[in-house]
């Protein structure tokens, strides 16, 4: 049986299909850039980023998190041209509250002991600003991200829909 979420996406991919013609848009970026932001439902990065079909990768997971998305950076950059790595984080993350203590007590609760490692990195981190700093200066000093791509970091304003600039 299906649930209302997966009918939704059924008749809204026919929907969105039965006009479609975008289908030879080329597999690399065509703006050659790569957005990492939080996976938080309030954030539409295409309307709030300004990106077009085709323009950009976006990697979205918990945080913003440049770590969690190392890999797809990586792949983004040397298998698909990006040059450009844009993150952004957004103020009232989830990821500001609590500690890697807190979330495995909660799985552990949960699922049972045991099935997470103690020494398991949720990656909170306790102030939004200096997160995107963290996180931009890890990119920058990762030797394994393009050498001389251009990296900012910023703070999306889930109450006003407006984005600055911090890094």
């Amino acid at each position: 049986m299906a649930t209302q979420n997966v009918q939704n996406l059924t008749s809204s991919s026919e929907k969105y299909a039965s006009s479609f013609n975008k289908g030879s848009l080329a597999l690399p970026p065509a703006k050659k850039y790569l957005v990492v932001t939080c996976m938080d439902a309030r954030i539409d990065p295409a309307a709030a980023f300004g990106i077009e079909l085709g323009d950009a990768h976006v990697i979205r997971n918990a945080g913003g998190n440049a770590k969690d998305a190392l890999r797809s950076i990586l792949i983004s950059q040397h298998l698909l041209g990006t040059r450009e790595i844009i993150l952004v984080k957004h103020t009232g993350c989830g990821m500001v509250t609590f500690t890697n203590t807190d979330a495995l007590k909660v799985v552990a609760e949960n699922q049972g002991v045991g099935v997470l490692s103690g020494t398991y990195d949720f990656q909170p981190f306790p102030d939004v600003e200096q997160g995107v700093r963290d996180d931009v200066e890890w990119l920058k000093s990762n030797g394994a991200v393009v050498k001389d791509s251009a990296i900012s970091g910023w703070v999306y304003e889930v109450e006003t829909g407006k984005t600055k600039q911090i890094v």
